[in-house]
Parts: structure tokens; sequence; C-alpha cells
């Protein structure tokens, strides 16, 4: 598989993902805030491709698509390879008294 991050397989998936999530303005799945597709590397708000699964931690996942995910540059170097804390609201009732 090479390292995932420079073969022509995943230069080319990386490209396609990208303008799928551009044409049907994906929001970062980490913040849930839109995307500017059109900013550029280094800004931390331009577009970045993540892993669920991050490559650090499951290189074997690194070129598969289900496992790709439209983020910030900077929501995905603060998530770093840890996963997302789930954030699952507030309660419906009061659980405790």
């Amino acid at each position: 598989m090479g390292d995932g991050q420079t073969s022509r397989r995943y230069r080319k998936q990386r490209l396609e993902f990208r303008g799928q999530g551009q044409d049907n303005n994906e929001p970062c799945w980490l913040c849930g805030m839109d995307i500017d597709y059109t900013l550029a590397w280094p800004d931390e708000q331009a577009w970045e491709l993540d892993h669920l699964y991050p490559r650090s931690t499951h290189p074997q996942h690194a070129e598969d698509p289900a496992n790709f995910r439209h983020s910030h540059k900077l929501c995905n170097n603060r998530r770093s390879n840890r996963m997302p804390d789930a954030d699952l609201g507030e309660p419906s009732e009061q659980w405790f008294t």
C-alpha cells in the first residue's frame, strides 16, 4: 500500500472526496460548522481530509473512503489521533435528584 498519504490512488481519492464535499457543502464533521472550500493551506479554516480512524493508529484504513471525513485543518489538528468526544446533548429528563 505504501505510506497511504502519497500514493497515486490516495491522491485521487482525496481529490474526489474534496470535490464531493464542496459540491454538497459538507460541514466539518468535528465542529459542525461550514467549511470554506476556497481557502487554501495553511489557513486553519481550510478543508482538510480527516480520517475517523487515524492513519497513525490504523494504517490499514488510510485509503478506505469509508474512513474519510471532511474537516477544518484546525479541527483535525486539535483532534490529532484521538477519537472525538461524543456530544450527547442535554438529558431530556432530570435523572438524578
